[in-house]
């Protein structure tokens, strides 16, 4: 059986949406996009490396698939050592619109009831899959108790709204620190396992 592990790029107040550039993701009127950029040195590197490093595969919501596909495919000679990752290795999206065949190279539709369809994934041999982004997935995953681990990367930012990955549903969740580093820039790598 493998892991489900979220990985998000945080602001301090819980938003993951449109962490790298101005207009990643306007949904919503969503004006603060690019916020994450100042935060990387070279432990972040090293900790985004490690979780493309151990992923047997991704799992994305539609959105963060479309973002995704239209920059890694093409993405600069700079950062091969991280699209060689995303390009090769298995990526399964969360779906009600796009259908297959998908253009980017092993991608699938998840077909079917989602948490089942993740469910059956994680009882299949292999390494970890990995959730990137995708705040409305990772509220689902969280709902139906499907996340293992989340990794976080926290950076000292506030941008008064947007999307958020964690669910607002009143049920307590306790989770147990596995690891956490402090960078250069103040930003907070954090990893907690759910119990």
């Amino acid at each position: 059986m493998r892991n489900v592990v979220v990985n998000e790029w945080m602001t301090l107040d819980g938003v993951v949406q449109a962490p790298m550039l101005t207009d990643e993701d306007r949904d919503g009127g969503f004006d603060n996009g690019g916020w994450q950029t100042g935060y990387f040195d070279d432990m972040a590197d090293d900790w985004v490396m490690d979780y493309l490093e151990g992923a047997g595969g991704f799992l994305l919501g539609r959105r963060t698939y479309e973002i995704m596909s239209g920059y890694w495919q093409t993405a600069p000679d700079e950062q091969q050592e991280v699209a060689q990752h995303l390009n090769t290795l298995p990526k399964y999206v969360a779906s009600t619109t796009l259908s297959e065949p998908l253009e980017w190279k092993n991608s699938t539709v998840l077909q079917g009831d989602i948490p089942v369809s993740v469910g059956a994934l994680k009882q299949q041999a292999g390494a970890d899959l990995h959730v990137i982004g995708s705040a409305k997935l990772v509220q689902t995953l969280i709902e139906h108790n499907l996340v293992d681990v989340f990794r976080l990367m926290i950076d000292p930012v506030l941008v008064g709204g947007g999307k958020r990955p964690f669910v607002d549903d009143g049920v307590l969740r306790t989770l147990r620190l596995v690891d956490h580093q402090v960078t250069t820039k103040g930003a907070i790598l954090a990893t907690y396992a759910t119990t």
